[in-house]
């Protein structure tokens, strides 16, 4: 019998208009692990404060890097790394794409994979990072689908990547050419933030999370889980594989929502800064998206592009996301086949 592989990512609403925008808002910030606050705060604020007014801004980003033919990055690039996970796991495997909000569902793709008649499923959430509201949010939607059938599949779980070889050499393979050509003289680590909060949440000790500077400067067992610290140690991890010195990099978080205190520093704060130093050709990596979206595409590559520019930049350089390329599918693979190795054992 075959196993199944399962690739979860975030979501992405079916077309780029206010309208679909709405029902995946209401779905994705509905989720209690993205906004974090009792239910009628936060039915409060999405049906209140969220829903009248962002969908119409939100689709005006998506149309921006919407392809007429193949619709959204996230989606077209899943499929794309389906189509080659599957040519390289050949016969004994098959693939499916699962999204935690939106279209394929987690749901749906565990029901193709088991009316393919695998042995067991392998769920491989596309977050290189431990994160309550992607990760958590992700397996606990697959344990809640599956445990709904009459018989419940053999499942096994493919955890945070955020040091696997694979994943950096991947990396590495994507950016030292980008780096290369456009001359950057600075490259910004840019990760997807989150509330200061749940670093604090993932802190067994309590004490450690955001308690001083140097909180991130490594990992032990007071912030293995914890997001912001993985995500350092990623960037630790790259700097030297693509041969920067300690002073021509920085890593900052982007894409925050509301009012409340987000890890820092700011990608939108970081930029600013650096043109202020002098800097005048800097390329922005995302090793928190595998895939390219809305937040690599259009809030870095058009965005903060236009502000670069604004800011008297030479040149703003987006490092295009893993997506499908050979030496990612490669490292999903070699994944995969652990992890189906280790459930044997």
């Amino acid at each position: 019998m075959a196993d199944g592989l399962l690739l979860i990512n975030l979501g992405t609403p079916d077309g780029p208009t206010s309208s679909e925008v709405r029902r995946y808002l209401r779905q994705f910030l509905g989720d209690p692990r993205v906004l974090d606050m009792n239910a009628v705060g936060r039915k409060l604020l999405l049906e209140l404060v969220i829903l009248p007014t962002r969908p119409s801004k939100s689709a005006h980003a998506y149309q921006q890097i919407w392809d007429p033919t193949r619709g959204s990055p996230l989606l077209y690039h899943g499929r794309d790394l389906v189509a080659g996970v599957a040519a390289r796991l050949g016969d004994g495997w098959v693939v499916e794409l699962g999204m935690r909000y939106g279209a394929p569902s987690i749901a749906s793709a565990l029901d193709r994979l088991i009316a393919a008649g695998v042995e067991r499923v392998i769920a491989l959430p596309l977050f290189p990072h431990t994160a309550s509201s992607s990760s958590g949010s992700a397996l606990e939607e697959l344990y809640k689908v599956a445990a709904a059938r009459l018989t419940v599949p053999r499942l096994a779980t493919v955890g945070a990547f955020h040091d696997d070889a694979g994943f950096l050499d991947a990396e590495v393979a994507v950016a030292a050419p980008v780096l290369e050509t456009s001359r950057a003289e600075h490259l910004v680590f840019s990760f997807h933030g989150l509330p200061e909060r749940h670093m604090r949440a993932a802190d067994p000790s309590g004490t450690h999370c955001l308690a001083s500077a140097s909180c991130c400067a490594q990992l032990d067992a007071r912030n293995r889980d914890c997001y912001r610290a993985q995500c350092y140690a990623t960037a630790r991890a790259l700097a030297p594989r693509l041969g920067l010195a300690d002073d021509a990099w920085t890593v900052a978080f982007q894409s925050r929502l509301g009012r409340v205190p987000w890890i820092k520093p700011y990608t939108d704060q970081v930029l600013p800064e650096l043109a202020q130093r002098g800097v005048k050709r800097v390329a922005v990596m995302c090793p928190a998206f595998v895939a390219d979206c809305l937040e690599t595409v259009e809030e870095i590559g058009l965005r903060a592009v236009a502000s670069w520019k604004e800011l008297g930049g030479e040149s703003l350089t987006l490092v295009p996301s893993l997506n499908a390329t050979p030496v990612w599918v490669d490292a999903v693979v070699a994944m995969a086949r652990r992890a189906a190795g280790h459930a044997t054992a």
